[in-house]
């Protein structure tokens, strides 16, 4: 009985996995074919940033509200949904021929995005046992930063042996290939029967949860630390190489070792999770030690030979917090409103991935390489404050029902 409560909690894990994977690799579809749009339209820094800005702000609303889909219709159902819209979104990317074109597509693609937050957590919720849920997390945030890993590598790959177009275009059939395999397995994902309202029930009890401060101060906390990442992922190379002169080809390395190295830090904090019982103080101590490196590399004092170890170092210290600010989460959700309360929560990534690009693009423009990483620096310290919030406010019922 062991072992098979094993296997179904390891392919439940694995498929959700696979899918968040390819939700992060199309975070960046177009961000890792910057290089070639940029000459192509003939767009500044900051256009650029505004197609990633468009894409996270409806991905930011869409997930808001997928969140009470996910509750009603149920998990699977959204997320091949979503799988669908990915894939057409890069098809009509791989055949824009201005800006309006792109910006639409990023439009599309924000759309498809928007689902895999509320439908993942809620299925690893409901159908994963409460012994492995951390693990469950674990794997969960370290695909989604191998598949940030893997976008510059097999887009920016695919676009030097040809063109942007292609790369564009062969990404197409990650999400295609994705919601087939979801729709092969869909009995394994199905989830709890949808929650609908009971006679007699107000829709206003459903927004409830909309009350709770603890809420509001993980969306917060979402808000604040994603900017951070918005910096790294937009404009992290480029400014590199500004500060340090280093190639495009080695800003570029250390970009990867940053998702890398993320990807491991989650893996580790899987087990460190499963054993905290206070999960905002390791994310309290790893935010600290992201935070202080970057300032370190906004400083450029160190040789340049260190960027590739440091942007590693900063990537393992913020992954080890993801799954301990996964189950912080969830101690924060009330039941049968998971896919709401994750959805909420999460747009506050994606609205802070959306003002992240711009902010930081602006930088870019205005000649401030080094502000992008002090700003990093910045907003992973403002972050921990919401962390610690939200962990003293749950301190007090952990205790009564101890």
């Amino acid at each position: 009985m062991q072992s098979a409560s094993l296997r179904q909690d390891a392919r439940v894990i694995g498929l959700v996995g696979l899918a968040h994977g390819v939700s992060h690799f199309y975070h960046l579809l177009l961000a890792a074919v910057f290089p070639w749009l940029k000459p192509a339209f003939d767009l500044s820094y900051s256009q650029l940033g505004l197609l990633m800005t468009v894409f996270f702000i409806v991905s930011g609303v869409g997930q808001a509200l997928a969140g009470f889909v996910v509750d009603r219709v149920g998990a699977s159902r959204v997320l091949m949904g979503g799988l669908a819209l990915l894939g057409g979104a890069a098809l009509l990317l791989a055949g824009a021929q201005d800006y309006p074109m792109l910006l639409c597509g990023s439009l599309v693609a924000g759309m498809g995005n928007a689902v895999f937050h509320p439908a993942d957590y809620t299925i690893l919720n409901q159908r994963v046992s409460k012994a492995r849920l951390a693990h469950g997390f674990s794997v969960h945030g370290v695909s989604g930063s191998l598949g940030w890993a893997a976008a510059p590598v097999f887009l920016g790959g695919v676009a030097a042996m040809s063109d942007w177009r292609s790369a564009v275009l062969a990404a197409a059939a990650i999400p295609f290939t994705m919601l087939l395999v979801v729709f092969l397995n869909r009995a394994a994902l199905r989830a709890d029967p949808p929650a609908h309202v009971k006679p007699g029930q107000s829709e206003e009890s459903a927004l409830a949860f909309l009350r709770l401060p603890t809420v509001w101060m993980c969306f917060s906390f979402f808000f604040l630390s994603s900017i951070a990442l918005a910096g790294i992922q937009s404009f992290a190379s480029s400014s590199l190489v500004s500060i340090y002169y280093v190639s495009l080809a080695s800003a570029t390395t250390a970009y990867t070792a940053f998702m890398l190295a993320s990807a491991g830090g989650m893996l580790a904090g899987g087990f460190v999770a499963a054993r905290a019982l206070n999960h905002d103080r390791v994310i309290t101590i790893a935010f600290a030690v992201a935070a202080a490196l970057a300032v370190l590399l906004a400083m450029a004092v160190t040789p340049a030979w260190m960027v590739v170890p440091l942007m590693a170092a900063i990537g393992f210290a913020s992954g080890v917090a993801g799954p301990s600010r996964d189950l912080l989460i969830r101690s924060a959700a009330p039941s049968n409103a998971t896919g709401r309360v994750f959805g909420v929560v999460y747009s506050g990534l994606d609205s802070g991935l959306a003002v992240g690009p711009l902010m930081f693009g602006a930088m870019m423009d205005a000649n401030r390489p080094s502000w992008v990483f002090l700003c990093v620096g910045l907003f992973y310290a403002l972050s921990i404050a919401t962390a610690v919030s939200v962990g003293v406010s749950k301190r007090p019922q952990a205790l009564q029902k101890g």
